[in-house]
């Protein structure tokens, strides 16, 4: 018999492996938690599975997610990234990614951590919700609205609400995972 999963990923094996393996599972690693937040943003106006299918030459284009050599691009590399095909290219985009790299640092330089910084937002402990179908996900949160608000405030660019609720759900601070589903209880 086969697992009960959330509707969202049927029907494509990428997403149905990223739901099975890596969505809503806590993620406390500021270098994964870097990684999403820059995935999310990327996400802006598209799909997640278009994320997904890039998210390898994201790895290899954005030096493995590592945040201090991002934070240090020179607009030659930015120059570089925006003639890679293998990523979205989006000039406002490319420039966040830079942007965002160095307030993550700078987060990290005044909380200890980026995920010290952001789990504070949630108590430290996922919002674990009681969705039973996932078209009763919402967009964003008042939750949301407040954590974006700050990054806002704090320099960063394409963190708006609903991006941040998706990150959200990406990191496990919300377990969104339908009731029912297999991972519901796992996460």
């Amino acid at each position: 018999m086969e697992k009960h999963k959330c509707g969202w990923c049927l029907g494509s094996d990428l997403y149905q492996k990223y739901h099975d393996t890596e969505w809503g599972v806590p993620v406390y690693d500021d270098h994964t938690l870097f990684e999403f937040l820059i995935l999310e943003t990327m996400q802006a106006g598209l799909s997640w599975i278009t994320i997904l299918n890039k998210r390898a030459n994201y790895h290899v284009a954005l030096d493995q997610f590592d945040v201090q050599k991002i934070a240090a691009y020179t607009d030659a590399k930015k120059q570089e990234l925006l003639a890679n095909p293998g990523i979205i290219r989006n000039k406002l985009k490319v420039n966040s990614i830079v942007t965002n790299a160095q307030h993550f640092i700078r987060i990290q330089q005044e909380f200890g951590s980026f995920s010290h910084y952001i789990w504070s937002f949630v108590y430290h402990k996922p919002i674990k919700n009681k969705i039973t179908q996932y078209k009763q996900i919402p967009a964003n949160t008042p939750l949301s609205d407040r954590i974006s608000k700050d990054l806002k405030k704090r320099g960063f660019k394409f963190v708006g609400s609903t991006i941040i609720y998706a990150f959200m759900q990406a990191t496990g601070m919300v377990n969104d995972h339908e009731t029912a589903c297999f991972r519901y209880d796992a996460v």
